[in-house]
């Protein structure tokens, strides 16, 4: 990922729920890659600056994505249910609606890799599919404004103030892990 001149420095394995906000940021940069490119180039051929960003945001989607859900459901959801209490109650209403909003989102994301990989095979698409991935592409950004400022608004603050440092270093660990890091050595 380049690095921004001016940017905040993005969190590490130490600041989880900061490392959870960037992956947001990205997400909404490669969708944002995959709307633009299917708007511009409408199911014909793509320039290589589309192609190159086609294809990051599909790799990113297939690989780094289904990481990042599982830090929330494996990870952070799980935590929050342990903790308890009134203001997380409330919360853990919310994570209902966002788990069934991941399944959605990860069978949008299988629809679009499919039509997106026969896109680049093939050149063109047909009108059908292009119907088809651009409906795709709408309802994951229809999922996704409120999915994320959800989570980064309400959900990650109240993690913030009620999770113990210890639950939030163990989140980032466990995060670590999943991406093939020693999070020891990352912070030397």
């Amino acid at each position: 990922m380049p690095v921004t001149i001016g940017a905040a420095p993005a969190a590490d394995f130490t600041q989880p729920l900061g490392m959870l906000m960037d992956c947001h940021r990205r997400i909404e940069r490669f969708l944002g890659a995959l709307v633009q490119v299917a708007e511009r180039a409408k199911g014909g051929e793509m320039n290589a600056m589309e192609k190159r960003d086609w294809l990051n945001a599909l790799e990113y989607f297939r690989n780094a994505a289904p990481r990042h859900t599982a830090d929330e459901e494996e990870s952070l959801f799980p935590r929050l249910r342990n903790i308890g209490g009134p203001k997380v109650e409330a919360a853990l209403d919310d994570v209902k609606r966002l788990q069934a909003e991941h399944v959605r989102a990860d069978a949008l994301h299988a629809r679009v890799d499919e039509i997106g990989r026969r896109w680049i095979e093939q050149q063109s698409l047909s009108q059908e599919d292009t119907a088809r991935l651009r409906g795709a592409l709408a309802e994951l950004t229809r999922i996704y404004g409120p999915h994320l400022e959800l989570e980064d608004r309400t959900l990650f603050p109240i993690a913030a103030e009620v999770l113990p440092k210890s639950d939030l270093s163990e989140i980032g660990t466990e995060m670590a892990h999943r991406r093939g890091v020693d999070k020891s050595r990352s912070l030397s």
